[in-house]
């Protein structure tokens, strides 16, 4: 226990030791799990790699919640899946399940009675029914076609009433059959950024340079003529940190930068008549259009610079970006 829990009034320390014996049960609760792990999980997996339709996810209450989350947690790893609520099944949604899809009902008890309703329906269907229950040998459990046996021997909740360990091994299941899919799928950061393109892996994965760049006017380019102030002016004006100096087909000769503007002071270099040929930095960093934003920020970190001009193939200036435009596509 920490120095804070040490210093902790008696009543603190009791909700500290409530919380610390719902913890326990619940970690066991999981731990247990590894020992379920055989071949009927690996059954179960294979009907969901199998699924020619969609994983239908069900339950009630409690397993209700954990059902939606599972459910979620397939659909985003390559697996077509949805919740389906067994109340409303029965009052015209049944028809969402067709003889393509496999059902992963949740149930503790596996008696829960709008469950079971379904029964019948999956039969004639001849839907695969995958059961999570805390009683295997329960009504649902017996007509399952594969059988996750989640059963805790207490619940976190002091009253041994609330589903609290159950619902958190049922959960962990859940998350462990989800996870066993996508690495049997190939699934790749890549098809998980599709599936999620407004999260910031999916920015990361999915936008490209192009799309971030800033183009036409917006672009501070001069010739390797210009005197040095026309340089100075255009990268003010611009507002990217740089100037981009390129010839007379637009390709990229060099970049000129405030560092860059340091270093010829340093050198007394007279800026009154320097051209930019004299003070800008060439080779320089690009980066192509096509190129991921996230390649764009590996860049910047890895050569400590804050922009970068964008080429295409020929070398020719199509572009620039700076961090800032980074951060507010949120790729930074």
């Amino acid at each position: 226990m920490n120095a804070a829990a040490d210093s902790a009034d008696p009543a603190d320390q009791s909700l500290l030791a409530a919380a610390q014996r719902a913890l326990s049960i619940e970690a066991r609760a999981v731990q247990a799990l590894l020992a379920r792990l055989d071949g009927r999980f690996a059954a179960a997996c294979r009907l969901c790699l199998n699924c020619q339709g969609r994983v239908v996810v069900t339950g009630i209450g409690k397993s209700g919640h954990v059902a939606r989350k599972v459910a979620a947690t397939f659909a985003s790893t390559g697996s077509p899946a949805f919740f389906l609520h067994p109340a409303e099944a029965s009052h015209g949604d049944l028809g969402v399940i067709t003889r393509t899809d496999v059902v992963l009902a949740l149930s503790n008890s596996g008696e829960t009675p709008e469950v079971l309703l379904l029964l019948p329906h999956l039969a004639r269907l001849g839907v695969p029914l995958i059961a999570m229950v805390g009683k295997p040998d329960s009504t649902l459990g017996r007509a399952a076609a594969v059988v996750l046996d989640v059963s805790v021997p207490e619940e976190a909740c002091p009253l041994n009433l609330a589903p609290t360990a159950s619902t958190t091994a049922a959960l962990a299941m859940g998350d462990a059959l989800a996870v066993a899919v996508l690495d049997a799928r190939g699934f790749t950061k890549q098809d998980f950024a599709r599936s999620h393109p407004g999260g910031t892996l999916g920015r990361q994965l999915l936008l490209r340079v192009e799309q971030l760049m800033r183009t036409g006017e917006a672009l501070p380019e001069v010739r390797p003529e210009a005197p040095l102030g026309q340089g100075l002016l255009e990268m003010s004006r611009k507002g990217l940190g740089m100037t981009v100096v390129t010839d007379a087909e637009h390709r990229i000769c060099g970049v000129f930068t405030d560092g860059d503007l340091r270093r010829a002071l340093d050198r007394q270099i007279d800026v009154h008549r320097a051209t930019m040929r004299e003070v800008m930095t060439s080779p320089c960093k690009t980066i192509g259009p096509r190129e991921l934003a996230a390649e764009a920020v590996h860049q910047m970190e890895l050569h400590r610079i804050t922009a970068l001009p964008v080429a295409d193939a020929q070398g020719r200036l199509v572009g620039a970006l700076n961090v800032h435009d980074l951060f507010r596509a949120g790729v930074v």
